[in-house]
């Protein structure tokens, strides 16, 4: 990748456009079109910065050239504001040093989210996103939302505790951290390059959100 350019990808609903930076895990922002994404995107480069240096990584700066190398159809999860549509660039293969950079960054998404809401006051500021959950039921809804993302890995977990939680993302970054052919992991359909961005795109957009939402 070039050290100035994004790769991304445009997945389109008529409800909700999705811009996804496909080398960046977790870079990822919606809008009404595509280009209320693009400015979304743009406008949390400066958010996404410390995930991407937490994992020993250096995001580019200053003028960035955009490169939309696939534009895919969304369905009824875009629409409800999720990117879930895989496409040819996740199925490419991921080398070693690749697999270990993605869980790197998984990892340290995972990271900012616990240190956000670990920060944050147990009460948010109410509005239409993620039906007002507070801090605590936040936390509860993206432990369970790893949980079904392990199974489309392969694994297991009931993350009713910390204990139980660690133990479920150490497994899913093993996996992660894996070369792969881009087939789906576990005969399943999730490859590996889809698993690290959708698991990383969950933890900091719910981290930005009680960010956001908290009382200043």
């Amino acid at each position: 990748m070039p050290s100035g350019t994004l790769r991304l990808l445009v997945e389109s609903s008529p409800k909700k456009v999705f811009i996804v930076a496909l080398d960046w895990p977790g870079l990822a922002r919606s809008g009404k079109d595509e280009a209320a994404a693009v400015d979304a995107l743009l406008a949390h480069l400066g958010r996404y910065r410390p995930i991407a240096e937490a994992a020993g990584e250096d995001l580019p700066a200053g003028d960035l050239a955009l490169d939309v190398v696939e534009r895919a159809e969304g369905g009824g999860g875009t629409a409800f504001g999720v990117p879930s549509e895989i496409v040819k660039a996740d199925r490419e293969k991921v080398t070693p040093t690749q697999a270990k950079r993605n869980a790197a960054l998984v990892e340290a998404a995972w990271a900012a989210f616990d240190q956000i809401a670990e920060a944050a006051p147990e009460s948010l500021r109410k509005g239409p996103r993620g039906g007002g959950r507070d801090t605590s039921k936040m936390v509860g809804h993206v432990n369970e939302a790893d949980a079904a993302y392990a199974r489309e890995m392969g694994l297991r977990h009931d993350p009713k505790d910390r204990a139980a939680v660690e133990a479920m993302r150490a497994e899913m970054l093993a996996i992660l951290r894996k070369s792969s052919d881009g087939s789906a992991l576990a005969d399943r359909k999730w490859p590996a390059r889809y698993a690290a961005r959708r698991i990383a795109w969950h933890a900091l957009d719910h981290a930005w959100e009680i960010e956001d939402r908290t009382e200043r």
